[in-house]
């Protein structure tokens, strides 16, 4: 029996190393967003400064190994074999959930899916021990604390309404004082700045992180704690700290030019990744380590039995080792390093932020736009209110400075005064939390901070507000969303493993490492997809001509394969009422709209890197519009169809097939002399491309007409011939649209290589 549950510790640990990994990719965005941002310094810099934040941070994390022990139940009320299925359940819950929303690049929260998955396993097995003794469900709060629980929740939704209001304030009176143009300001008051906002940093991370701390029982010289010490001279060391980084910012500006907020942001992202080290690891490596302290007391009581030992002794203080800390905190640096998947989610946060226009990875939703629409009126009102000079000064504090290219990688999102906000904002926040043992969510501050400080940069505007705020709302969804399935998941597979027995411990752990091998493989192939549509079709500002002539020659190539693809296989499966195959045609249409649709809002970028007159722009920009115009045709062929056969309606007749046969014919053999055409470059073919249009024109006449003979003979009903003429309809425009594609592309082309 003893070896059975030395391998359950194991597991535990092993599911913590995973959870690390998966957790730190979750959470990096917290700490890198802003300095990656900004690009306050190479990659290299910035990761080696939150390398070594994380690295400190761990060993401050100590008094929050509580919360894991007895914050959300009542040990004392479970016995050893009961405790074990409760944290083997919100280990393999947490490494499944953080992995999936890994996967898709949505930030989550690791501190509310351990919490919620502590409730969800802690409830299942106190379920399962009250029907075992015949009592009353109402006995529950007998065993969850749920006071604590609910403190823990309540604190959560409070500090993201605190940080994206406090992000937003301070961000409005920093860019005041600094506005966009700030190097002038800055020679004046950057040192003042820096001074309060690395005080502040200092404050928070090192005098108020250090209670609970591993180093805050060290006996000093005088007989006093290291900790006991930190707070008798909380004043002085305030002072001298503001005094010192004051004076010292201010002669490196004057000897050496200083960059202060360079400086302010890089030591954010040290400050940032250590207080995240220092209130998040509990969310990994807690629930391991209460479980082996939970083992030891057990082999401790000299052979008791699992099901009839209690768990007292994790109401009891305890320290965690610190080589555990250390160790933990040297996965999440190589983690840090090495995860893709840590750089997908820190491009939500990004994106959502930046303070440029462009595409825009979220679309609108109807309470976005209410409150934008509410929002504009609330402003039309003050600003009745306000004097016009007044606002016309404040305005002017706020008028942006084009930060580069929006797509490229070397542009900034958003300037650095906002990016130091930011970290010194979210930092502060989240080292007081940690500071009164609350298991604050680092992503909810820093992503509300984050959103805050851009909605009062005005990167928010009347472009961009609706789907920045459709956004925010998404990701707080996910949030949500997170809460539900971590407690129902963790609830599921604790009460099967109460009931079940050892053998699903096995089950759960398989089905675990099954999902997290299939969600990489899919992470990789989507990455490698986006990155070889990105090199292969995509203009850059570094391309030549030849190159930006092959590049828009794969865009129309390309659009042609999936159009005749598309057409054949849509129109092909409904004929045969083959339902499965006929959605593959829907889903192939619907990334041909999300190609087209992302080429037409990247014209702005593309044309303005297309060297020559304005012409060769003016064909491009037409060559885009004709191909959104043929997705838009086959998206009204290939809805109506899978929409019929959705619905089980009548297939079409024998006659209407057969004439849907020869059309799919006909249309592979235009589409394909057109790729001729494009691949070549024989444009003197295209009047015999409009030879076969034409031919195909009279063949959809003539099944026009058969099509009103049938329903004068009344051999077919309305919705038929609804969906038949919709058929003839969308197929003409597409080829007209095509032949005034390729001639856009003849021209562009010709106006290209003279």
């Amino acid at each position: 029996m003893e070896n059975f549950y030395l391998i359950l510790v194991v597991i535990l640990f092993a599911l913590a190393i995973s959870d690390l990994i998966v957790g730190v990719s979750n959470d990096a965005v917290n700490f890198l967003g802003s300095a990656i941002g900004s690009k306050a310094a190479p990659k290299w810099a910035i990761f080696l400064l939150a390398s070594i934040g994380v690295l400190i941070g761990a060993t401050f994390s100590n008094g929050m190994m509580e919360v894991a022990r007895k914050g959300i139940f009542h040990p004392d009320m479970f016995y050893f074999s009961e405790i074990m299925v409760i944290f083997l359940a919100v280990m393999i819950t947490d490494v499944i959930l953080l992995d999936i929303f890994n996967t898709f690049g949505m930030p989550t929260s690791t501190t509310v899916s351990i919490v919620f998955e502590l409730l969800g396993s802690a409830v299942a097995v106190s379920i399962v021990k009250i029907k075992s003794f015949g009592g009353n469900i109402l006995e529950l709060s007998n065993y969850i604390n749920s006071d604590k629980a609910l403190a823990i929740i309540f604190g959560i939704l409070v500090s993201v309404i605190i940080a994206f209001s406090v992000g937003a304030i301070v961000q409005y009176v920093t860019r005041f004082i600094f506005s966009f143009r700030y190097s002038k300001t800055l020679k004046y008051f950057g040192s003042i700045y820096g001074g309060l906002a690395i005080t502040g940093i200092t404050y928070f991370i090192l005098i108020k992180g250090i209670d609970g701390s591993s180093f805050s029982g060290y006996q000093l010289q005088n007989g006093e704690t290291f900790g006991e010490w930190v707070s008798h001279s909380t004043v002085s060391l305030l002072l001298y700290s503001f005094i010192g980084w004051t004076i010292l910012l201010q002669l490196l500006n004057w000897i050496f030019k200083f960059d202060v907020l360079r400086f302010i942001v890089l030591v954010g992202t040290f400050a940032l990744a250590m207080a995240f080290a220092g209130n998040d690891l509990v969310n990994f490596i807690g629930v391991p380590v209460a479980g082996f302290k939970s083992f030891q007391a057990w082999i401790a009581s000299g052979g008791a039995a699992p099901g009839a030992f209690t768990m007292d002794v994790l109401n009891e203080e305890s320290t965690t080792p610190i080589y555990m800390l250390i160790i933990s905190g040297l996965v999440m640096v190589i983690t840090l390093i090495v995860s893709k998947k840590a750089r997908a989610v820190t491009k939500t946060q990004i994106n959502l932020g930046r303070q440029s226009e462009g595409a825009e990875r979220f679309g609108s939703s109807l309470i976005s736009r209410v409150i934008v629409r509410s929002s504009l009126n609330i402003n039309k009102s003050i600003q009745k209110i306000i004097p016009e000079c007044i606002s016309q000064n404040i305005n002017k504090r706020f008028v942006p400075v084009p930060l580069g290219n929006a797509d490229s990688v070397e542009t900034p999102a958003f300037d650095k005064v906002r990016a130091s906000v930011n970290l010194m904002v979210a930092s502060i926040l989240i080292a007081f939390g940690t500071s009164l043992q609350l298991p604050l969510s680092t992503t909810y501050v820093t992503f509300m901070v984050a959103m805050g400080t851009s909605l009062s940069d005005r990167a928010w505007d009347r472009e961009s507000a609706v789907y920045r705020i459709s956004g925010v709302f998404a990701v707080i969804g996910g949030w949500f969303l997170t809460a539900i399935i971590a407690f129902t998941v963790s609830a599921i597979i604790a009460l099967c493993i109460a009931v079940g027995g050892k053998f699903m411990i096995f089950v759960f752990i398989v089905i675990a490492l099954i999902i997290i091998i299939r969600t990489h493989i899919f992470f990789e192939k989507m990455n490698h997809a986006k990155i070889g549509e990105e090199e292969e079709e995509i203009i850059s500002e570094k391309d030549e001509t030849e190159k930006i002539i092959a590049k828009c020659n794969k865009q129309v190539m390309s659009g042609i394969v999936s159009t005749s693809k598309i057409f054949s296989i849509a129109i092909d499966n409904f004929l045969n009422e083959d339902r499965i195959h006929l959605k593959e045609g829907v889903e192939l249409k619907n990334e041909m709209n999300r190609k087209s649709k992302k080429q037409k809002t990247k014209l702005l970028n593309t044309i303005s890197k297309i060297e020559g007159d304005i012409d060769s722009g003016h064909f491009y920009v037409q060559i885009m519009d004709y191909q959104r115009e043929v997705a838009h045709s086959l998206n009204f062929i290939v809805e109506p169809l899978f929409e019929h056969i959705d619905n089980h309606h009548k297939p079409f007749s024998e006659a209407q097939s057969e004439e849907l046969k020869k059309l799919i014919a006909k249309i592979d053999e235009f589409l394909n002399f057109s790729l001729y055409i494009v691949k070549e470059n024989k444009f003197l073919n295209i009047e015999e491309l409009i030879q076969k249009r034409a031919i195909i024109f009279e063949l959809l006449g003539e099944f026009e007409k058969a099509q009103i003979k049938r329903i004068k003979d009344k051999t077919v009903n309305t919705r038929n011939s609804v969906l038949f003429f919709n058929i003839i309809t969308e197929t003409k425009n597409m080829l007209l649209h095509y032949i005034n594609l390729i001639k856009s592309y003849r021209d562009f082309i010709t106006v290209n290589t003279k």
